[in-house]
């Protein structure tokens, strides 16, 4: 992990992470995670770069031993009603806010923070730099996958368990051939058009 220096250094810090911007399908999940430098934890990376077995080991590590975490989220109307930027920020704060111990500061992962009353710095890459921020990543990762797979048997022949509604060449054909599910964000570009074509016929 990167080195790291924080003006917050030594104040009760949480550290909060999203997932799920880019896909075209499903929420946007993120996390908010207090570690407990009592109880450290070997491994913690950018949730990316670890292996799908290190990603399960430490998701349960990160809830066993952290002093608070919290699993929050924007649905898919969410999103398309508010932009997946907006919806991205606002699952952040709700993540945050739902942390049974509440932090003096917040490590916001990328270079936008919310609107709350937390003092709170922006770390771009911070999944690579802060460990708070990085098990935020493994939560919010490990809890979308999940979902993702379980869709995967909802509504088969889109291989949401593969890509996880990221746009692929064989999502997108999916799409192409089976339509558009209730799990789609319908205001992103393929979706909109898919729509925008089928309201032709």
């Amino acid at each position: 992990m990167e080195p790291f220096v924080s003006s917050y250094q030594g104040l009760l810090g949480a550290g909060v992470d999203e997932v799920g911007r880019g896909p075209l399908a499903g929420d946007v999940v993120t996390a908010a995670v207090i570690l407990d430098p009592g109880k450290p934890i070997a491994g913690l990376a950018d949730s990316k770069k670890l292996t799908e077995k290190k990603r399960d080991a430490l998701f349960d590590e990160v809830q066993e031993k952290a002093l608070s975490f919290c699993i929050a989220r924007c649905s898919v109307e969410e999103i398309d009603q508010l932009n997946i930027l907006q919806a991205s920020l606002l699952a952040m704060k709700r993540a945050v806010e739902g942390l049974e111990v509440q932090p003096e500061h917040v490590w916001v992962d990328g270079n936008k923070i919310p609107q709350w009353h937390y003092p709170a710095e922006a770390v771009v890459k911070g999944d690579n730099r802060v460990a708070a921020i990085s098990a935020a990543s493994i939560l919010a990762k490990v809890t979308r996958d999940r979902e993702m797979v379980a869709f995967d048997r909802v509504y088969p022949g889109y291989g949401f368990a593969g890509h996880k509604g990221y746009p692929t060449k064989v999502h997108m054909a999916a799409v192409e051939k089976l339509g558009v599910t209730p799990i789609h964000r319908k205001s992103f570009g393929p979706i909109k058009a898919k729509l925008d074509q089928m309201t032709l016929f």
